[in-house]
């Protein structure tokens, strides 16, 4: 892949920069690029992708964060990876997985998510029969919230002109998602569901994704995942995960646009609440007509713990103070990236698991154990005779702050090795078959991502109703935006394609460069 850093000629005044190359931050500069913006998006790594990027090690190919990816279907308007690469002509080549996930939980509450909706459901059924008609109705409904978000192309619902457009297209479907803006899965569930153990699985079901219980859960979220695994399904890209983003560059840069990349952007310019462009670490100014954030808000705006932010804290705006009251920072990780012998792995497993010993646990530090085996759908990404094992649970930042190096070290090493023996239980012996070994902390998620505190995302403070005050794109400073899991719809690459969809038209329109017609 090309990781040129510097050697493109920085021109002296761009209609866009773009702060990152994560996934939202591309699909904003591809859809600009494509309607002629002149677009730079300028990244701290040296490779695409953030946390939706894979790094080589020894042969092996790894995911940075987790394999189970949503939005490459074929029909619909919600595969939003498929059309984000399309529309600047390039395509990912994907493997189809059989399930989206295997449950290992407490009561031996085994249960796998089956592609095939009607076998997932049985499979439900058959653990729970006297919650069989529950079961389906709460099920129909995260259905029914998904026929409306695939009947409409997901644009800026920022825009009144395409809200207006959308509407006399899809009036029905426009008045359905209204109605399940403000709820929660948690609320939901109950109406149809009484049986606890069943509904700690629809917890679980939600913590697997957005790391919070249902009742923090927004519905419209649900529904995009819970149907969209057996509508579009889980697919692999062939070749990892950093695939998309490479795709992603290579349409940027065949419609015009550049990334750079070792540029790590000190400041936000602006003139007085107007921004103007960007100061990179050099000292180097880049003047823009709009500058796009695909950094979490707080790295935007700073936080109280942190003083480094992209923005002074005199014009931070108000509407940020009060966004921080609603939204904290999500846990980090720790990760486990693994080579282990192909005998470890046995015949027939799946490639997603999820272990949690006991149902207080969940949202307990280093709770739950998530696990992709990337290489049971494409081989080539270890060498043969191996595969690739990924485990990561929930970690705290505050869990590792103040530690010597050598404390650093050997709490890395016992937490590490804890999360092995656990992940015996799945795979027992897996410890003798491991041929590579690789530990990350919250602060390696902090140094080589830029995230704050090396945070998964935000996650609500407070019980809110649903997306309703989940930000935009739009902030308080005049032609700055922000683009990622920090904005509407949240975390997860689909959810972050949206909002780099989303974003760019936002720009386009104020830019004047959108096309009249609706997406087909």
């Amino acid at each position: 892949m090309d990781t040129v850093t510097s050697p493109l000629e920085i021109q002296q005044k761009w209609d866009v920069v773009v702060i990152g190359s994560g996934i939202g931050g591309l699909v904003t500069a591809t859809q600009l690029a494509l309607k002629g913006a002149k677009v730079l998006v300028l990244e701290k790594y040296m490779i695409p992708g953030g946390s939706g990027g894979s790094f080589r090690r020894n042969g092996y190919t790894f995911d940075v964060g987790a394999s189970m990816i949503f939005g490459f279907g074929e029909n619909g308007y919600t595969n939003l990876l498929t059309r984000a690469l399309a529309a600047v002509g390039e395509r990912c080549d994907t493997i189809p997985d059989p399930a989206q996930l295997f449950y290992h939980l407490p009561e031996q509450l085994d249960i796998i998510v089956d592609r095939d909706y009607e076998t997932f459901l049985s499979t439900l059924i058959a653990r729970f029969p006297h919650e069989e008609r529950g079961i389906r109705r709460f099920y129909d409904v995260c259905w029914s919230v998904f026929n409306c978000l695939d009947s409409m192309p997901l644009l800026s619902i920022e825009d009144p002109v395409y809200l207006a457009k959308v509407f006399f297209k899809a009036p029905l479907a426009c008045l359905g998602l209204a109605r399940w803006l403000p709820a929660n899965v948690g609320d939901v569930a109950r109406r149809y569901i009484q049986d606890p153990e069943l509904l700690r699985f629809i917890d679980i079901e939600c913590f697997c994704w957005s790391v919070m219980p249902a009742d923090r859960t927004p519905m419209i979220n649900a529904g995009m995942v819970f149907s969209d695994r057996h509508a579009g399904g889980i697919n692999y890209p062939r070749g990892g995960v950093g695939i998309i983003a490479e795709k992603l560059v290579k349409g940027l840069r065949k419609h015009g646009g550049q990334i750079i990349y070792k540029q790590r952007v000190r400041k936000i310019l602006l003139d007085g609440n107007n921004a103007i462009g960007v100061e990179l670490a050099s000292g180097k100014v880049i003047h823009s007509k709009k500058v796009v954030s695909n950094a979490t808000r707080w790295n935007t705006f700073g936080a109280e713990n942190e003083g480094s932010s992209l923005i002074s804290s005199e014009h931070v705006p108000p509407s940020e103070h009060v966004w921080r009251k609603n939204y904290v920072p999500s846990s980090s990780f720790l990760s486990l990236h693994l080579g282990v012998s192909s005998e470890v792995v046995q015949a027939g497993s799946h490639c997603h698991h999820l272990l949690l010993e006991t149902w207080e646990d969940m949202t307990r530090e280093q709770g739950v154990v998530f696990v992709s085996i990337p290489t049971l759908l494409d081989s080539s990404l270890a060498p043969s005779g191996n595969h690739i094992v990924h485990a990561f649970t929930p970690s705290s930042m505050n869990s590792w702050k103040g530690l010597s190096p050598s404390e650093y070290l050997e709490k890395k090493k016992h937490d590490s090795d804890c999360l092995l023996d656990r992940l015996e239980k799945i795979f027992p012996g897996i410890q003798a078959g491991i041929t590579h070994r690789e530990v990350g902390t919250p602060r390696s998620h902090r140094r080589f991502l830029g995230r704050f505190d090396g945070s998964y995302g935000p996650i609500p403070g407070i019980r809110l109703p649903g997306l309703l005050r989940m930000p935009f794109n739009t902030t308080g400073i005049k032609n700055l935006f922000c683009v990622g899991d920090s904005c509407f719809p949240g975390q997860g690459l689909n959810a972050v394609a949206f909002s780099g969809f989303a974003c760019g038209h936002k720009i386009g329109a104020q830019l004047g460069i959108n096309a009249w017609e609706l997406p087909d």
